[in-house]
Formats: C-alpha cells, structure tokens, sequence
C-alpha cells in the first residue's frame, strides 16, 4: 500500500499546491469530499474508492512528518525527470554511457535511499492509523452534518415550492389619457365586478397610465369563471394571468364572511376602498384597496382557544407577507408606468 501511495500525486488528488498551507489542503479535501462522496454518487461503483483515496491524501500531508518524508521522496523522483529534461539530443547520448559507468556504483546507494524513504513513509502512515487521525474523523463528521444539511434545504425547498403564489391578475382596457372616468373602469367598479370571484387583497389602478390594473386574490386559487369576466360591453377587459391556479368552484362572498365571526367584523363591502392621490408631475399614484380589520378589542382573538389564537397568529403572518407583496406590485407598476 505504501509503494502504491508513494507513486501518487497526493497534491493533485486534493487540487492544491505542493507549498500549500495545512488550511488550504483541508479547503481542498472539503471540496472535493463533497463531490466523490459515495451517497452523493450512488451510481459510480469507484465513488468510495475515490473518497477513501481523498483521506489518504489528507491523513498523509496534514502530519508533519509523513508530508516530510514523502516530499522528500516526490523531490527525488522529480529531480530526475527534471535532470532528464534539461538535457539536449546532443548530450543524451553522453548521458545513456555515463549512467551505465556510474549504475554499478550508485545502484546501491540509490536503491537503499529509496527503501529508506519508502520504509520511512509507511511508518508514518502505519503510525497514523494506529493513532487514528483526528482531524480525518472531524473533517468526516463535519461531511456527514453538511450532507444532512444539505438534504434537509432541498426538502425545505421543495415544501415552499409546494406552497404556490397568490392569484394574480393584470387588467388592461382601452382609456383616453385625459379620461377622468378612465374607461368606465372606476376602483370601486372593478372591485364590485372581481370581488365575486374570490377575496381581494390588493387592487392597484395605475393613475398614471390609464387602462391598467392588478388584482391579488387572498388565496392561490379563483373561480375559472373568471376569464369569462368582459367588464363593459363597449370597453371589454384584457386579462392577463400571473400567478395562482384557477378552481372550479367559486370562492365568493361566503368565503369572505367565513372568517368574520373568529377574527373580527369587517365593513359591508368586506375591502376598504382607498382613495385615488393626484401625484405629482412626473410621478405614479395608484388607487390601492387593502383588506381591513376591525380594531375594536371585541373583534381581537382572546384566549378561549388556543386554536383560534393560532388562527389569530397565521392571519397576521399572512398579513405581513401579503404587505411585502403589494409593495412589490406596487413597484412592478411603477417600473411598468415609467417604460410606458
């Protein structure tokens, strides 16, 4: 095993540099453990192989005295194709007849050099084993958390992906850019028109750039009846899909009223209507509807269940990432209205 060893490139098996410091050689094992690690490769019959030769590799030039030994071996071997190379065509054959002078005298001494190196190296290694390296069985441990780690995020990730968006909807209509009624398309009309189909949690009407709306439902399905919806009949709609799924059945204003009665009243029209801003020259003000709450302590959760307190607790977390997506839609109409 020695001999075997003693003819690899070690340096080249972890991909670092002969002068490479011990942090750098561990980098380098880190590396490549993760790549040849046979639960990685479970179709490659040499992954464990490979794997098993990485802690070879580490075990040796990670101790002080085996990396001595075997790179004074490695500067032996190198220095001769070294001397080999150097030498020209013309010299070459000067260099065939003094080997064969010089063989009988040296073959001695170089062969108990090399058997001294060799015997050297695998009492090093033997040593090591016996021992058991610490820093192997770290570095292995650390491999095997950082897979577990590893599975666990994929995992993660495919739950989240499993999740879904919002439904989400742009609308576009035909409006004069001096229309004060812009098309016949009032926030409150669309609203009234939209809402039948599922809960609105965010509507924005562009007050810039007449004829564009989005919608955002509560939930990541809504009635398919919803590509039926034309609006006026002398100004139809465009619908274009963004997000979500559509259901075959319609999640209407009993839906809306589902929840009332755990986490508060809400007004008659179930989404506050906002108000449309006048901007600024050169500026986007947008009509917004949000979905509101009661803030009247009778209509806060209290603690006669805890069911209804966690109900309590999704309902704002759901609030909040609703928040962050209006603020995005907000921005994407921004950016829409200012290209336009």
């Amino acid at each position: 095993m020695a001999k075997k060893l003693f003819s690899k490139d070690l340096y080249a098996i972890l991909g670092v540099q002969e002068e490479a410091s011990e942090k750098e050689i561990i980098k380098g094992y880190r590396k490549k453990a993760l790549k040849c690690h046979p639960d990685k490769n479970p179709d490659n019959p040499k992954a464990a192989e490979l794997f098993h030769e990485l802690s070879e590799a580490l075990e040796v030039l990670t101790d002080i005295a085996a990396r001595t030994a075997y790179d004074q071996s490695r500067k032996a071997k190198k220095a001769v194709i070294e001397r080999n190379k150097v030498l020209d065509s013309k010299r070459k054959k000067f260099k065939e007849d003094l080997e064969a002078r010089e063989q009988a005298a040296f073959e001695q001494t170089h062969k108990q050099r090399d058997i001294a190196n060799e015997q050297k190296l695998a009492a090093e290694i033997a040593r090591l084993r016996k021992d058991g390296s610490r820093l192997l069985e770290q570095e292995q441990e650390r491999l095997r958390k950082e897979l577990r780690k590893q599975a666990s995020e994929t995992q993660g990730a495919q739950a989240e992906e499993g999740d879904g968006e919002s439904a989400r909807i742009k609308l576009k209509w035909k409006a004069a850019k001096e229309d004060p009624d812009n098309g016949g398309y009032t926030t409150d009309y669309l609203n009234r028109i939209f809402s039948c189909y599922g809960r609105i949690s965010t509507l924005l009407v562009s007050a810039k750039r007449k004829g564009s709306a989005i919608i955002e439902y509560e939930s990541t399905g809504v009635s398919s009846d919803i590509l039926e919806e034309t609006g006026h009949k002398d100004n139809p709609l465009s619908l274009i899909w963004l997000s979500g799924k559509l259901s075959k059945n319609s999640s209407s204003s009993s839906d809306a009223q589902s929840d009332a009665s755990l986490f508060g009243s809400r007004d008659s029209s179930f989404i506050n209507s906002g108000t449309c801003s006048v901007g600024k020259p050169g500026k986007i003000s947008f009509c917004g509807l949000g979905l509101g709450m009661a803030s009247s302590q009778g209509n806060v959760p209290n603690s006669k269940g805890n069911n209804e307190h966690k109900d309590f607790e999704s309902l704002v977390l759901m609030r909040m990432r609703q928040a962050e997506e209006r603020k995005r839609l907000t921005e994407q109409m921004v950016k829409e209205d200012e290209e336009g």
